[in-house]
């Protein structure tokens, strides 16, 4: 489907509503450069977004992902300082 638009002398253009509607363009698009020329990339709002990744972590609270990702990091920072045994790696088969 091609379609011509006017574009402002602000370079504002609008986009018509059916094409808005089929591809959820809401109040911010991604601009992109290509070959071929401009390219419009619908992005979603922040609250749209919210919880999208919850799945991803086991319904894990993210102040718990955050003091176990902490702990791991100290426990290689004094690994790091020969504080703490190097770990062993296993023996191929």
């Amino acid at each position: 489907m091609t379609r011509v638009v006017s574009v402002t002398s602000k370079g504002q253009a609008t986009i018509p509503k059916d094409l808005r509607d089929k591809f959820h363009v809401g109040k911010k698009v991604l601009v992109v450069e290509t070959k071929e020329g401009i390219l419009l990339k619908p992005l979603s709002a922040p609250r749209e977004d919210f919880g999208s990744l919850r799945s991803l972590f086991e319904g894990r609270r993210s102040k718990e992902i955050l003091d176990e990702a902490r702990a791991q990091e100290r426990i290689e920072e004094k690994r790091l300082a020969g504080l703490l045994p190097r770990k062993r790696r296993r023996a191929r088969d």
